[in-house]
């Protein structure tokens, strides 16, 4: 198979010093500032698309109707000079409609007709992934390789993507007409899944008289590519004790149903647990929390932070717990209760040594 090449960007080392913190804490208070011109409240939901975004993975955005999670997105497209494109997901979308495809032209100089690729919306930084689950799978699988790969596939050829790319998706959990819901392959691929609920009374209120004036704000560019590709090698030599991976580890393998160490209560119920991704998911989201928030190592406290969005799509809850009213959520927030932080406590924990000794 041919490969088609873009440019590549400058692979050279970065050290972590007082300069990148700061530049990278900047980055993030600049963004959030811009985005709250437009969006009211979410903070939380605003620093885990950051944290994706710096931790080079991708995110999924659930919420009812009206929460402005497309605004959200797009207001945070034009925080970053980056391209940027919105694919609304309907039933008959094709591959192709995202991909691109190849069309037959006649070369005028040779009279001779060859095939020339027209690149779908998928070649751009920023893609926003409109109500995901409105697609059949066929689409769903071509967006799948694109966030997995970074690549897409026409015929025989592989045409590489933007970097960085970065895909934020959307889905609507009422609706259930039309739908097709995300195999849990795809699922693993994103990052975070992201609740985004409804503001406060005062939130609200805000939103209410914001949107009915005739007000409006500009939003600054903030960060380009090049930025970002620093960023994202930046957090990656963010460096990781023992006892973290371990504390990590610990939250995910006891996710897994009938292993040793697992509790209990997640034998009654779940019937899946999360795989190794989820852990190299929290140790990355684990590293730009950390540099977020000033510090040049990751703490157990940024892992147990980030479990619910990294955990919440990679564990499957069986009928036993839905029964009883048992979310993802209120499992994950066990777990964090049953595993101990501290290094001493987690290591001499009788169940978890089963865990260590897998």
């Amino acid at each position: 198979m041919s490969e088609v090449k873009q440019d590549s960007t400058d692979s050279s080392e970065f050290e972590i010093t007082q300069k990148s913190i700061d530049k990278l804490s900047s980055a993030y208070q600049q963004i959030h500032g811009q985005i709250s011109k437009v969006i009211v409240g979410q903070d939380d939901v605003i620093e885990q698309l950051l944290i994706a975004l710096f931790s080079r993975g991708h995110c999924l955005l659930e919420g009812v109707p009206g929460l402005a999670k497309t605004l959200m997105i797009s207001t945070l497209a034009q925080t970053l000079s980056m391209s940027f494109s919105r694919i609304q997901f309907t039933p008959d979308l094709m591959p192709a409609d995202i991909t691109g495809t190849d069309v037959l032209q006649e070369n005028r100089e040779t009279g001779e007709r060859e095939f020339r690729f027209i690149p779908g919306p998928l070649f751009h930084n920023v893609v926003l992934a409109d109500e995901i689950n409105r697609t059949p799978p066929k689409t769903q699988a071509a967006l799948l390789e694109a966030m997995q790969e970074h690549q897409v596939s026409v015929g025989q050829t592989r045409h590489l993507l933007s970097d960085p790319f970065f895909v934020l998706a959307t889905q609507n959990p009422i609706e259930q007409e039309g739908t097709y819901s995300l195999p849990e392959a795809q699922q693993d691929r994103f990052m975070f899944k992201v609740y985004v609920r409804y503001p406060s009374f005062q939130e609200e209120r805000q939103i209410a008289r914001q949107t009915t004036s005739d007000s409006k704000n500009s939003i600054d560019h903030v960060l380009n590519a090049v930025d970002v590709l620093e960023i994202q090698k930046i957090v990656r030599q963010v460096p990781v004790s023992d006892h973290v991976i371990d504390y990590a580890l610990a939250l995910v393998r006891q996710t897994r149903v009938n292993e040793p160490g697992s509790p209990e209560f997640v034998n009654e119920w779940l019937s899946w647990g999360a795989g190794p991704r989820a852990v190299q998911n929290l140790l990355l989201g684990g590293k730009t929390r950390a540099l977020l928030n000033g510090h040049t190592h990751v703490s157990t406290e940024d892992i147990s932070a980030l479990a619910a969005p990294v955990l919440r799509h990679r564990i499957v809850t069986n009928f036993s717990a839905e029964s009883e009213g048992i979310t993802s959520d209120r499992v994950i927030e066990r777990l964090i209760e049953e595993t101990p932080s501290k290094e001493g406590e987690l290591t001499s924990d009788p169940r978890l040594q089963k865990i260590f000794a897998a």
